[in-house]
């Protein structure tokens, strides 16, 4: 069974800039492309952006694009997500989501395409 765990969150100050992990456990992770995806107080889930497993493209959420970046260092079985410029609207609980899917443009955003998620991890951005 694949598990991942979310850390690296907690209390940011609007302005400034997080960093989560997700470390993925249970079977290879070469093999999975690695989502992000967050949900707001009283907001549905959304998709913050994406990774995919080989050549590492990475695709972003429009609210987003410009501000983060998600990578993934395949040795340690974790990837990451990094945003600057936090807004108050950015609080949310962060998941990470694993795919085995080839993630295109097209469908990176679907929650279907994600096999496997983590139990999340709560950011809350201060104005």
């Amino acid at each position: 069974q694949v598990q991942l765990v979310e850390t690296g969150g907690g209390l940011v100050q609007a302005g400034g800039s997080l960093r989560l992990s997700c470390a993925v456990s249970g079977d290879t992770f070469d093999y999975y492309a690695i989502g992000w995806f967050r949900q707001g107080p009283g907001k549905e889930r959304e998709i913050v952006g994406a990774i995919t497993s080989g050549d590492q493209v990475s695709y972003y959420g429009d609210y987003v694009k410009g501000r983060s970046t998600i990578s993934r260092d395949n040795a340690k079985n974790t990837a990451f997500l990094e945003m600057d410029s936090l807004k108050p609207e950015d609080t949310a609980i962060y998941y990470c989501a694993a795919s085995r899917f080839r993630l295109t443009p097209t469908i990176f955003t679907l929650e279907k395409m994600y096999e496997y998620w983590g139990q999340g991890i709560q950011v809350t951005v201060s104005s």
